[in-house]
């Protein structure tokens, strides 16, 4: 639609500095007679939008100019308070309710409707992620390292990192930086971290590349596994892998299957239904909860 373009070019030029009518063209996938067009809407509607001619020209808005809210439809408005609301229930300052409450000031007119989306991202934990994360956010803004303790299934280490983001993925927070003792960008966990602390030490701030959250490149899927459940279990296995993962077997059971990471993680997994699965395949992964059952009686008599 023209007017979801119109807040999109106006949206680019107040990140940049310049851009060109070919740029916009290519960006929004239309043509530079269109782009021209919308320009000179913009125009008329007061934005003062400048060309300039010849080699290094461009596309530029006059310096200070600051959008109008009222540019933003109600719907619009609700989904930046229900984010910056996501945000608050981590934080561990009054910075997103002021910044909401600036927001909401003279708009309860144009806010129109209930809130329709609430999003609390502290889960369990917000008493020890607040802190954590109010840390790491201001070690990414002084560019200054950040020390902790970690605990990784490889055992203790203490770590200290050029943090560049905060990533919330798979229902858990993590920091993303380059670690000083592997040489290399990493995440870790925040659960998994104590005595977090922004160090005097400030750092040259790298170009880092954007984390690489796809799924399949963290967590690879390195073998396919298969088993049975009883059916009073159906329901962990829809909330955690779909109502696909599984098919009815004539005896009612539920006959699993799916790829997994590896088979320690799909060994601890499996182990939280107790009696309640039976693992087929692989077949090593099957020996392994054998031997550790009979350890457990053992321990247990």
């Amino acid at each position: 639609m023209k007017i979801d373009r119109l807040i999109g070019i106006l949206s680019i030029l107040l990140q940049k500095e310049m851009t060109t009518a070919p740029e916009l063209a290519e960006h929004f996938e239309v043509s530079r007679r269109t782009i021209n067009r919308d320009i000179e809407a913009l125009c008329k509607a007061g934005v003062p939008i400048q060309t300039t001619q010849g080699t290094g020209g461009g596309i530029s808005i006059m310096s200070g100019y600051r959008m109008d809210r009222t540019i933003l439809t109600s719907k619009d408005m609700q989904m930046i308070l229900a984010g910056l609301r996501s945000l608050d229930s981590v934080s561990g300052s009054k910075y997103y309710g002021q910044l909401m409450e600036k927001l909401q000031t003279g708009s309860s007119e144009f806010i129109s409707g209930k809130d329709s989306m609430l999003i609390d991202l502290s889960s369990w934990y917000k008493t020890s992620l607040a802190p954590k994360i109010s840390t790491i956010q201001d070690a990414i803004e002084n560019r200054h390292l950040l020390s902790f303790e970690y605990y990784a299934p490889s055992g203790e280490s203490k770590r200290t990192i050029e943090p560049y983001y905060v990533v919330f993925k798979w229902s858990s927070w993590y920091v993303y930086g380059f670690c000083r003792k592997r040489k290399d960008y990493r995440l870790f966990k925040l659960n998994r971290m104590d005595k977090v602390k922004q160090t005097d030490k400030s750092f040259v701030c790298r170009n880092a590349p954007l984390p690489d959250l796809e799924t399949e490149n963290i967590y690879p899927m390195e073998i396919k596994v298969k088993a049975l459940f009883t059916p009073d279990v159906k329901w962990r296995l829809v909330e955690e892998f779909g109502p696909g993962c599984f098919e009815e077997t004539k005896d009612g059971k539920l006959l699993f299957t799916a790829d997994y990471t590896d088979a320690d993680y799909f060994t601890d997994w499996i182990m939280t239904f107790g009696d309640k699965a039976e693992v087929l395949e692989p077949v090593e992964v099957r020996k392994r909860i054998r031997d550790i059952v009979i350890a457990m009686k053992k321990m247990y008599d």
